[in-house]
């Protein structure tokens, strides 16, 4: 049986990855606890993991003893600007307190700015749908920034900008729920201008800093790839879902089936390329889905499926999705700001890491600038319009009593940070299933 390690370099970052809404619990000032309490979500996040109660503190112990030197989190906008005109400091000292939590544990913070939630008083502004809300994201970051500079030189301006449009413009999951394409194009292009003003800002301010955002990556394949049609859906679904961020970025331009958007202050304005990858979408053409674009996606037969059927295992999209963010930007840094599976079961998650760990070792030797990975998630939180359907964490959560209890996945990715590799020894003893896989001979 073939022994080795494979064996990342020197200084790489391993984490996990949280969100402000999903993890605090008690946020009842934003745009999402609105929709809960309307019934747009299967449960009410309630406490969620009560990070806003103080159980962060029990959370970092157990990743700092797990070996993870950095960790991803967000600020919520709405606890740290209440109203337009107030700033609430207990909050940005409490997020102080996090940071400091994380450095005295010798983990490396990465803040995210915005994670999909919104203040009440913003939306009833028009949210990202109006123009005012750049200056008004610019003067939160610059808020925002200046609390926490001492602590944090890793930003995340914006995750995920592709989701909170498709899933609040298109398919009606996520507030405000509407279903208007080109509206949500005006949104898009907003954000990118907010990001951009907050990449110039934060470097003004923190001059050493490293920026970027977090885009949700998701490959797509055509069904059959003899059809003209599944390949030309393919090209539309992959441009709509994964394009207009990076091409404004990369050129200026932000590009959109619906029409390009020119953006020239956001050429340039990302020090790394912020990875959000899950798996990968095969397509076919289909008239009966006009709000699809004419499209479906789903899963072949004898995929290897998560619990809900929304993600499967498909590591070698991952490689693939490496490979296109080398080629659109050029020798940045690449960080992978979240990569998981739900899985309440601990069942499929120890292989889907193995392979997606090799996946990203396969990548940093083709010499790839690949400088870390976070994982989705520390531990289960509240997976917004699905609720507590979904569990992420390494550590599982239940939500009546705060109770966590450590799943199998969670020694492996332990035993994986802590050799700074994966070993064969790693994958015989949580995943022998794909030991031949990834150790052939």
């Amino acid at each position: 049986m073939p022994s080795a390690t494979f064996q990342f370099p020197k200084g790489f970052l391993w984490g996990t990855a949280t969100a402000a809404h999903q993890v605090e619990g008690g946020n009842t000032n934003n745009n999402w606890y609105k929709w809960e309490q309307e019934g747009h979500t299967a449960h009410k996040s309630g406490l969620a993991s009560d990070w806003w109660g103080g159980r962060w503190k029990e959370d970092f112990d157990r990743a700092a003893e797990s070996g993870q030197n950095a960790h991803r989190l967000s600020v919520e906008w709405s606890r740290i600007q209440p109203t337009p005109d107030r700033w609430d400091e207990e909050a940005l000292e409490r997020y102080r307190s996090m940071l400091r939590g994380l450095r005295d544990r010798n983990i490396t913070p990465m803040v995210t700015l915005h994670h999909f939630t919104d203040p009440l008083w913003l939306e009833e502004l028009g949210g990202w749908e109006t123009s005012q809300v750049v200056p008004l994201f610019e003067k939160y970051v610059r808020k925002v920034v200046e609390a926490l500079k001492e602590y944090c030189t890793l930003w995340c301006t914006i995750n995920e900008p592709n989701v909170y449009n498709i899933e609040g413009y298109i398919r009606r999951n996520f507030p405000p729920g509407k279903s208007d394409i080109k509206l949500g194009l005006q949104v898009q292009a907003n954000m990118v201008r907010a990001h951009a003003v907050a990449y110039r800002l934060i470097h003004q301010l923190q001059p050493e800093t490293r920026v970027g955002y977090a885009l949700h990556f998701r490959p797509q394949e055509p069904f059959h790839r003899w059809s003209p049609l599944d390949r030309l859906m393919r090209n539309v679904k992959f441009e709509a879902i994964n394009l207009a961020f990076p091409s404004a970025i990369s050129t200026g331009v932000m590009r959109s089936p619906l029409g390009n958007v020119r953006v020239p202050e956001a050429k340039g304005t990302q020090d790394f390329f912020g990875l959000n990858y899950y798996s990968v979408d095969t397509v076919a053409f289909d008239l009966r889905k006009p709000g699809e674009l004419f499209s479906r996606s789903f899963f072949p037969a004898g995929a290897d499926l998560a619990d809900a059927g929304m993600n499967s295992n498909t590591p070698d999209g991952f490689f693939w999705a490496f490979k296109w963010a080398v080629k659109t930007y050029p020798n940045l840094p690449i960080l992978v700001t979240e990569n998981g599976i739900e899985d309440s079961t601990d069942r499929l998650r120890p292989r889907y890491l193995a392979q997606h760990v090799h996946a990203m070792w396969r990548a940093v030797n083709f010499n790839w600038p690949v400088k870390g990975y976070f994982h989705w998630s520390l531990v289960d939180n509240f997976e917004w319009e699905r609720g507590w359907t979904q569990r992420f964490g390494l550590w599982a959560l239940d939500i009546e009593t705060q109770q966590r209890t450590k799943r199998p996945s969670a020694d492996l990715y332990a035993a994986i940070c802590k050799e700074n590799g994966l070993s064969s020894g790693m994958v015989q003893k949580y995943c022998p299933e794909v030991y031949s896989k990834l150790f052939p001979g």
